[in-house]
């Protein structure tokens, strides 16, 4: 069983989907992590950011075993991360380890940009989260003032509808629902009733897979 999650930035895919993961008992994957550890490895071992060649090679070797949410979250790692993820030889090598994990039993629940789209088209659940931008600011300012820091809610709103664009307007993997994803709008949606929504779609796609 293969649940494909994709959406904007602070959509509250990742949520969800660690949510539907521990609910069912199956594997989860956030994709974005692995372009992070990528970015991660390159500027550990001093190596440009520049190169596809390099990073395509260093994308080959990242053990999808050793994702470290807290430590790939950090600001630097995703500016990184956002200058390679748009690299062709990145994302093929990214690409072919999500397939691989994507098999893992009895199911997997992956979450990023291009699962329904591009990484698993043939999942038999495919959800695409998504809230106004608006909405999307104010969360991850929260989620920053919460954890202690400082936010600037401006520069956080104008940094989403960035991210927005370039996922967007990319010409290799753009961020768009699949044809036949089901449409989550969590705007004013709260995450326990995203969570029996998706809950709903996953349960009728076993019960036809049965």
């Amino acid at each position: 069983m293969i649940i494909a999650i994709d959406g904007p930035a602070a959509a509250g895919k990742g949520t969800l989907a660690r949510r539907i993961a521990e609910a069912y008992g199956y594997h989860h994957l956030d994709t974005g992590l692995t372009y992070r550890a990528t970015a991660k490895a390159l500027l550990d071992a001093g190596l440009p950011l520049d190169d596809e060649t390099i990073a395509g090679g260093m994308a080959r070797k990242v053990d999808l075993a050793g994702l470290d949410r807290t430590v790939l979250s950090l600001h630097e790692i995703g500016e990184a991360a956002s200058k390679i993820a748009v690299m062709p030889a990145v994302r093929r090598a990214l690409v072919d380890a999500q397939r691989r994990f994507a098999q893992k039993k009895p199911g997997a629940v992956l979450d990023g940009r291009d699962i329904g789209t591009v990484v698993c088209p043939d999942a038999p659940v495919k959800l695409y989260v998504t809230a106004s931008a608006e909405v999307r600011a104010k969360r991850r300012y929260e989620e920053i003032v919460e954890a202690g820091g400082r936010a600037d809610y401006g520069a956080i709103f104008e940094d989403v509808k960035r991210r927005d664009e370039r996922d967007m307007g990319r010409t290799d993997s753009p961020l768009k629902p699949a044809e036949d994803a089901y449409l989550l709008d969590t705007s004013e949606m709260s995450i326990e009733a995203a969570f029996q929504t998706a809950k709903s779609i996953i349960d009728a796609a076993l019960s036809r897979n049965a």
